[in-house]
């Protein structure tokens, strides 16, 4: 029954009845023990047909609040929100990965207490903590595994480590897993079939199916980044291998072509900026990049066949250069009905995809039937 008033429609006493088939006394009992959990209230009456107007009750979102965590290579964004994903406070912060978990989840835990009064809110509030991480991760666990660029990582009980800060349940990540995750639910709720490219200072993709976030057997889910690109083969990648679709096609990779040519360009920021600034050389670089990433991508579409490709990450914001590479091996390489009707779009949430997914992730680990039902008892 709750799971119905999660939409934030109020409803009736009587139309739950009607919705689930049970007894009155039954969806009164259950009424008030979502009330007593603070995760429902009265909404207000509904229009009489007669007699008293009945009390509506609907999701009160307020009752809790989740702390996102979006970690990137070399960023990172949290967010305390309600139970809607509502954004309550936000902080947006550089941060490198390769400082270690300790120095990092120390960071994350101090950042977050103080995000957390802020907002006026307690502790105690807290219910859940979602963390996306830069690499492999195995979602049942919370730890990284091998990630290419957090080799202190490996392993490590990220869940643990927070629980010492927060008394709360901890979930962990892919970050392009709960980018995925937070562009579906914010901005194409309607498509059951989407895939999400985040192309940084590394790439991947996140994976939505049947409208269902999905990560495989042990979460390498969509890890395109290390996929082989043709005529790539002396390109050495930080994971070991050559030629990945990582080592010539991120913004770490684009940055490091752009500075042997005599550009200024460190990172994935300097690329976009000297994109914007009309730099012919760097976009050349970008559109090429998109080419390289289409060709892997166009395999994709012949296996998932989605009805959309969402681009984001730090090198989607060079403007049309990438979109426009990447639809034109896309739709070159891919059979005509695989994208009929394919969309490849930027982000519409962007830089907050990662937070928001990461508040939907806890968010679903709550509320689910099993944590209410818990939570009631």
């Amino acid at each position: 029954m709750f799971q119905l008033l999660r939409d934030g429609q109020p409803r009736t006493r009587a139309d739950l009845a009607a919705i689930t088939g049970q007894a009155r006394s039954t969806i009164a009992a259950r009424i008030d023990l979502l009330m007593a959990s603070g995760l429902i209230a009265p909404a207000g009456e509904a229009s009489s047909t007669g007699g008293r107007p009945p009390v509506t009750f609907a999701f009160s979102p307020g009752a809790r609040i989740v702390l996102a965590v979006d970690l990137g290579a070399t960023h990172a964004r949290l967010a305390v929100t309600d139970l809607a994903s509502n954004v309550l406070a936000e902080v947006d912060a550089p941060l490198s990965i390769s400082d270690g978990p300790e120095n990092v989840l120390a960071w994350v835990a101090e950042t977050g207490e103080k995000l957390i009064a802020t907002t006026g809110r307690d502790l105690k509030d807290l219910v859940s903590v979602g963390v996306g991480l830069p690499g492999p991760v195995e979602h049942s666990t919370g730890r990284p595994i091998n990630p290419p660029i957090m080799p202190a990582w490996d392993d490590v009980d990220v869940p643990a480590i927070l629980k010492r800060t927060f008394d709360a349940s901890v979930l962990v990540d892919n970050d392009v897993n709960i980018m995925a995750l937070g562009e579906h639910r914010t901005a194409w709720p309607g498509v059951s079939d989407l895939l999400f490219v985040k192309v940084a200072t590394g790439i991947g993709a996140g994976v939505i199916s049947d409208g269902e976030l999905r990560r495989g057997a042990q979460g390498a889910a969509g890890d395109i980044g290390h996929i082989a690109v043709p005529n790539a083969t002396d390109t050495p990648c930080r994971c070991g291998n050559i030629g990945c679709l990582e080592a010539v096609a991120s913004g770490q990779a684009i940055a490091g072509a752009l500075k042997k040519e005599g550009l200024e360009a460190a990172n994935s920021g300097d690329v976009v900026s000297l994109v914007r600034g009309g730099d012919l050389m760097a976009s050349h670089a970008v559109r090429q990049a998109g080419r390289d990433i289409g060709a892997v991508l166009a395999a994709c579409v012949s296996l998932l066949n989605p009805s959309m490709i969402v681009v984001g990450g730090v090198i989607a914001d060079a403007g049309e250069h990438l979109i426009a590479g990447i639809r034109e091996i896309v739709y070159q390489r891919s059979l005509p009905l695989a994208t009929q009707h394919l969309r490849i779009v930027t982000s519409q949430a962007r830089g907050q995809a990662g937070v928001l997914g990461a508040s939907a992730m806890a968010i679903d680990h709550v509320l689910s039937p099993a944590a209410i039902d818990a939570l009631i008892a």
